[in-house]
């Protein structure tokens, strides 16, 4: 790494990095990403019945999120883009796979042998990214810097969503937007800003941990934290295909379509880490990454359908603590990683964490998440825009935030077709996608 990219980086992508700096910035990924990792298997048992079931289910995505991410920052034999990209369970699924769950249950399916369709359907689609990874380079005139900073945009518009939500007091709840939450928020908010302002690099590098942690200190004194924990405190060991394996080309059709899809979000998040950890975002090097990354997300998808848990990707919220952290160590990731495995092994440490105050954590990501979208508009405005990338943009970001803003839009539509683009990621994205395909190259920037 170069001399300015060290002095702008706290540690680059190939420092070493000492381990009390490891740790905090472990935590503060740890923090950023649990509630993401553990949402989806909650919102999946909830809805399909599988109450039973749901501590296990938890654990095992905080598993296989800790191997996927250790897999992606090692980098062996170019599988993983050998950067901090943690891997997290996909929200983009849930529409998908709850279909699926819930067809299986009308046909009087029990929860173990909907659980075994399910992950034998997503072993199978986990195939899809192994395959797409070997021929990216092929795929180069389709995901261009302009698709991709779109994408990166949606994401980190609809993240900003989860992270309002939150600060409100989360989804449903009994006092969403009371003065209490709010100014839980924004005190979380405050202390975070304020350190990251600060010139001392250990105030960047703890921000995060220290806002929660003063937040959460906050909320008890106000007796909004009453954290609670489950007797059985022996560790959950993983078991492979615990629930055993079938397959549904019913089932699996969906899954391999949003398979298919999140590779263009990967190759987003892909993209923005580059930046963030001032690597290459073009030519070979770049591509390279890109497919190893590619090739990474597909292993740990592998992983977690093996071990119960929901197919993963690549999270783009931990762009954010990379930015605001300045640490970009990929020797990080390996510490990230170790720390969610041992989170999966042991409930009461996650049960904790998942009990930290939902106001104090939208406060916190908040910044992280809008981080996400600067991002974004960085990598699409890298190259001059003409009136044809102007109109990419307009239409990609009017449909895609207009279906997630009124999913009702599609109702007409086949189920599966809802399930797919029902989301502001996969709407827009498709469309800046098929957009960059098939309008005409304009001749602006030539003659300018």
């Amino acid at each position: 790494m170069s001399k300015l990219n060290n002095e702008s980086l706290l540690y680059g992508l190939n420092d070493r990095i000492p381990v009390i700096p490891a740790v905090f910035t472990a935590v503060q990924h740890m923090l950023a990403s649990i509630v993401g990792i553990v949402t989806p298997p909650l919102i999946i048992g909830q809805a399909l019945g599988l109450t039973q079931w749901l501590p296990y289910l938890i654990s095992m995505s905080l598993f296989a999120s800790g191997v996927g991410t250790v897999i992606q920052a090692v980098r062996f034999r170019n599988i993983g883009a050998g950067m901090i990209c943690l891997q997290g369970t996909s929200f983009a699924f849930l529409g998908v796979i709850i279909a699926g769950g819930l067809l299986l249950k009308r046909e009087g399916d029990s929860a173990e042998q909907i659980l075994a369709m399910i992950f034998g359907c997503t072993v199978v689609a986990a195939i899809i990214p192994l395959i797409v990874s070997q021929f990216i380079h092929s795929f180069s005139r389709l995901l261009t810097p302009l698709v991709t900073g779109i994408v990166i945009v949606l994401i980190g518009i609809s993240l900003i969503r989860v992270s309002i939500t939150d600060w409100g007091g989360g989804f449903g709840a009994a006092d969403f937007a009371s003065p209490h939450n709010l100014g839980l928020g924004l005190f979380t908010l405050f202390i975070i800003v304020l350190m990251n302002c600060s010139r001392r690099p250990w105030c960047k590098l703890s921000s995060i941990v220290v806002g929660i942690v003063a937040g959460t200190l906050l909320a008890s004194l106000l007796g909004k934290f009453h954290p609670h924990f489950s007797p059985d405190l022996l560790p959950i060991l993983p078991s492979p295909f615990r629930f055993g394996i079938s397959f549904s080309w019913t089932v699996f059709i969906p899954i391999a379509l949003v398979s298919l899809i999140s590779i263009i979000e990967t190759v987003g998040d892909l993209t923005a880490n580059c930046m963030l950890s001032q690597q290459p975002v073009v030519g070979a090097e770049f591509q390279k990454r890109i497919r190893a990354g590619i090739l990474g997300d597909g292993v740990s998808c592998l992983v977690a359908a093996v071990f119960s848990s929901f197919p993963n990707t690549t999270f783009a919220q931990n762009n954010g603590v990379i930015q605001m952290t300045q640490v970009a160590s990929r020797y990080a990731g390996i510490w990230i990683g170790g720390l969610f495995i041992l989170l999966g092994l042991f409930p009461p440490v996650s049960q904790l964490l998942e009990q930290l105050p939902k106001p104090v954590l939208g406060g916190a990501t908040l910044v992280m998440f809008g981080s996400v979208v600067a991002a974004g508009i960085r990598i699409m405005t890298r190259e001059t825009l003409d009136s044809r990338g102007m109109l990419i943009i307009a239409l990609s970001f009017s449909v895609g935030i207009g279906i997630e803003s009124q999913p009702n839009f599609l109702s007409a539509m086949p189920q599966f077709f809802q399930t797919l683009f029902q989301n502001a990621v996969t709407s827009g994205g498709t469309l800046a996608l098929l957009l960059n395909l098939l309008l005409p190259k304009t001749k602006e920037n030539n003659d300018g």
